[in-house]
């Protein structure tokens, strides 16, 4: 074949998260500090439903949108935890995991040219999802001074007359930073004024660990110009169970809609069973990984304040996000070196954005026992270079 392929799909750049996923998986006795998957089961209640739904024979599919009863547990799930008010029929749609979420919601909004705002470090797939649905992405570059907020101030710079939606990643990957009730009310004044859409990607939203997570759709005059995007991979320890969801505007969701009939015909039923049971009877479990996260979380922060290793203190998800500017490397030269000389994977703060050049992602979502080992190797690894230096 002579045609060439896509010119815009072969300029985008793989994941550099999996880079050094695959390279840990062949190396002997190495520590992955890289993968956003919590360590935990799915738990067993939740799996035993979707054991059921299989020995029943429901494996036949579901509405485009997916199963109405678990439209409707979103809904209560929803009014519960936040406080808005959505309907199951047309505000909602079940996704195969949040990615698919993000990226048909923006495929439902964008024309040709219009451009999408995106605060970085953050999740690698929101400027790929963004080049093909046909945007510009225009990048805000968030500071460690301010935790790696957005601000308003930030958003009105970054604003045009071509601005369309602003991806909101909160709590954030790779950062852990959380946006608090005052910051989000800042940004709804800018994104009013300028008659623009969020999309809020909330799949963190249970992993809260300073007060209670807000959403912005819950902010007055924000519900309607929101698609919220969560799921059920990391609150749930559901990562291969590929569900989400995405709530917004009737117009959006029958939008988004029409996409995932073409592209996906329905979420897994035997999933959306399960969830069913998760979103009625998970709370406890979330609650147990949660209260185990935010114990390795605390374990990191003291670790990195032993050696002398700059880092915020992160509220959300279950990241951290060390500074290793001191040593005079790019992050992935360092994290490279790393996992050459301590058989640590991490990843490089750069696979996130330019912003994240001189930091480096460690995922605590692995047991307390490999964070042990790992921080001893951190610990002589940075003794090792501050002696070299």
């Amino acid at each position: 074949m002579t045609k060439p392929l896509s010119k815009l799909v072969e300029e985008i750049k793989p994941s550099g998260i999996r880079k050094f996923f695959d390279i840990v998986s062949e190396m002997k006795d190495a520590i992955s500090l890289g993968v956003g998957e919590p360590d935990f089961d799915t738990p067993w209640h939740i799996r035993d439903e979707g054991i059921y739904a299989l020995e029943k024979g429901k494996t036949f599919y579901t509405s485009n949108a997916g199963l109405k009863e678990l439209r409707e547990e979103i809904c209560k799930y929803l009014k519960r935890t936040q406080n808005i008010e959505y309907n199951p029929l047309n505000e909602v749609i079940i996704t195969v995991g949040g990615s698919e979420a993000i990226d048909i919601g923006l495929r439902a909004v964008i024309n040709s040219g219009d451009e999408v705002i995106i605060p970085q470090p953050a999740y690698v797939s929101y400027e790929p999802c963004a080049l093909l649905a046909g945007a510009k992405p225009v990048i805000i570059d968030l500071k460690a001074e301010n935790e790696f907020r957005l601000t308003a101030e930030e958003l009105e710079n970054a604003i045009t007359d071509k601005t369309k939606v602003l991806i909101l990643p909160f709590p954030n990957n790779p950062t852990g930073a959380i946006m608090e009730r005052k910051d989000l009310e800042e940004i709804a004044k800018v994104v009013i004024k300028h008659d623009i859409y969020v999309m809020s990607d909330e799949i963190y939203s249970e992993l809260t660990y300073k007060d209670k997570h807000v959403s912005i759709a819950s902010i007055e005059g924000m519900q309607e110009r929101t698609i919220l995007i969560n799921g059920f991979s990391k609150a749930y320890a559901m990562t291969g169970w590929r569900l989400g969801y995405a709530c917004g505007p009737e117009k959006i969701i029958k939008q988004m809609t029409k996409i995932h009939q073409f592209a996906i015909m329905c979420a897994p039923t035997t999933s959306q069973y399960a969830a069913v049971e998760a979103l009625r009877n998970g709370d406890d479990d979330v609650k147990e990984m949660k209260n185990a996260y935010n114990q390795r979380r605390r374990f990191l922060l003291n670790a990195f304040k032993e050696m002398n290793l700059e880092c915020f203190e992160p509220y959300g998800a279950f990241y951290v996000f060390p500074c290793i500017k001191e040593f005079g490397m790019t992050s992935e030269e360092f994290a490279t070196k790393f996992l050459e000389e301590e058989k640590v994977a991490a990843v490089p703060g750069n696979a996130f954005g330019n912003s994240g050049e001189g930091y480096l992602r460690i995922s605590y979502a692995y047991s307390l026992d490999n964070l042990k080992i790992a921080m001893e190797r951190l610990k002589r690894f940075v003794e090792k270079l501050r002696n070299k230096s």
